[in-house]
C-alpha cells in the first residue's frame, strides 16, 4: 500500500499567462485543497483589501530544512507571525489564447 509523501508537495514556478511567481501545493491533512498562491507578500491592510469569501490569505512557512509549506490562517493563528502571508493568484490579464 502507498503510503503519502512525507513532505508536503510543492511546485515553485511561474504562472502561464502572467509568469507572476507561484507556489502550487497540496494544503491541509484530511480536506486537503490544491492552492496556487502568489509568492508575493501581503501586510494586514493588503490582507484585509484582498480577502474575499472565496480567495483565502495563506501563511508561507519556511525552513531550512524543508521546502515552503502553506498552512491555513485560522482563528488561532498568532497576530505576531513572523512568517509571509500570501493570497490565491489570479491573473491580472487574459491569455492570448482565451477565446472568450
Amino acid at each position: 500500500m502507498a503510503g503519502r509523501a512525507a513532505r508536503p508537495r510543492s511546485d515553485d514556478s511561474r504562472c502561464r499567462t502572467c509568469r507572476a511567481p507561484i507556489l502550487t501545493q497540496l494544503v491541509g491533512d484530511r480536506a486537503a485543497l490544491t492552492v496556487t498562491a502568489d509568492l508575493t507578500a501581503l501586510d494586514a491592510e493588503q490582507q484585509a483589501a484582498i480577502r474575499e469569501p472565496n480567495r483565502l490569505i495563506w501563511c508561507l512557512r519556511t525552513s531550512k530544512y524543508g521546502p515552503p509549506r502553506l498552512t491555513w490562517i485560522t482563528t488561532w493563528h498568532r497576530t505576531d507571525c513572523p512568517h509571509q502571508h500570501v493570497t490565491e493568484h489570479r491573473c491580472d490579464r487574459q491569455s492570448a489564447d482565451t477565446l472568450f
